[in-house]
């Protein structure tokens, strides 16, 4: 699977992933081969580009579940678009409690994990997709963590615009009449909070909570000792929310960071990334589930066969070397063994036969696949 921009898409193509139009219509099937009018749906709807699956590439497993978030997330771009372009434009925000609404209505109640997907992004796109899904995220760690009804629409309204300022581009004169400068990430930052003062001035939280999670973030880089900052617990899970998406998201320009290695990164900051915060962020999704490929600290390779509730990190798992099942949960008998990553392979497609799992007495959720329609 590959991501091509709509100015290389050919006819004959076939698609990885379903299209969707603004209103979450399924315009194109997975599978179905792009046409003239195909391509030219994609451009007409906006979209920077598709996934498109190579010659002999069988279509990757979709769960319903699955599929519906990436409706979702086509649905709700095209708003963030539109409300933060137009927050930048005229300083007013008109449809963010909206847009938060239905975030939180989607996944602001689940009591279950989701499989977290993430998107290939552009420069052109980065923004709104990651100010997406770090809303998503915040809402699913707000709602484990049973945080207040207002405070959760709070944060995930600060989560839609926390990274507004990277969006503002204002050029200076020199002042010795030099040439024109652009604005530095910080300036923007500052101007983003200043246009947030201007555009919440109702609603004084939603600054306050972008700003302390700017603040924390910061301090991973300055050094600075935060622990005397009372923050509010929209900062801290935001903070979580925005790490672990950046680390994860898929660029053109940088190899993303495994579900794996971001988590690490997490749990080894205490001091900046809120323990609890974390713990329910392991809670809204599925991190290391049965059928995922690692990589252990001896450079043996294996299959998570069940989670551990209890230590992510620590699942039950099938050793591809001698088909031996080793439950890492059991730290007398392995304390030395651990994951060290998630194997980086072609993909992660998997066939588990699960009635012969629940005969061996091992517990395992079936995900509802979505049949792939033939064309």
């Amino acid at each position: 699977m590959r991501f091509v921009k709509n100015e290389d898409l050919k006819t004959g193509m076939r698609l990885a992933r379903p299209i969707y139009n603004k209103n979450g219509v399924l315009l194109y099937e997975r599978n179905s081969k792009l046409t003239i009018q195909g391509i030219n749906s994609v451009k007409n709807f906006g979209l920077l580009g598709i996934f498109i699956l190579e010659p002999a590439e069988p279509v990757p497993p979709m769960t319903k579940a699955d599929v519906e978030f990436e409706r979702f997330q086509t649905m709700c771009v095209f708003s963030i678009r539109e409300e933060l372009d137009s927050i930048v434009e005229t300083g007013r925000a008109q449809r963010i409690q909206m847009i938060a609404s239905n975030i939180i209505k989607n996944y602001g109640h689940l009591d279950t994990r989701i499989n977290f997907m993430q998107n290939l992004r552009s420069k052109e796109d980065y923004i709104y997709k990651h100010s997406l899904n770090v809303a998503i995220l915040c809402a699913l760690i707000t709602h484990v963590m049973n945080i207040r009804v207002e405070e959760q629409m709070e944060t995930v309204q600060a989560a839609l615009v926390h990274d507004i300022g990277k969006m503002m581009h204002f050029e200076e004169e020199d002042v010795a009449g030099g040439p024109v400068i652009d604005m530095t990430m910080d300036d923007r930052e500052e101007a983003g909070h200043a246009l947030l003062d201007t555009a919440f001035s109702a609603r004084p939280n939603i600054k306050r909570i972008c700003s302390q999670a700017h603040k924390t973030l910061a301090s991973l880089r300055t050094g600075e000792d935060i622990s005397a900052i009372r923050l509010v617990n929209g900062a801290r899970v935001l903070a979580v929310a925005e790490t672990y998406d950046r680390m994860t998201a898929m660029k053109f320009d940088e190899e993303p960071a495994s579900e794996v290695a971001a988590l690490k990164y997490l749990l080894s900051n205490p001091n900046v990334f809120h323990s609890k915060v974390v713990e329910a962020l392991i809670k809204s999704i599925n991190i290391l589930a049965p059928g995922v490929s690692v990589e252990l600290n001896t450079g043996e390779k294996a299959l998570v066969l069940a989670a551990n509730e209890a230590d992510i990190l620590r699942p039950m798992i099938l050793m591809f070397k001698d088909n031996s099942i080793i439950d890492l949960a059991d730290t007398d008998l392995y304390g030395d063994l651990e994951i060290k990553d998630i194997m980086k392979t072609l993909d992660n497609r998997h066939v588990m036969d699960m009635d012969l799992l629940k005969r061996n007495g091992i517990e395992v959720e079936e995900a509802e696949y979505v049949e792939i329609p033939i064309i």
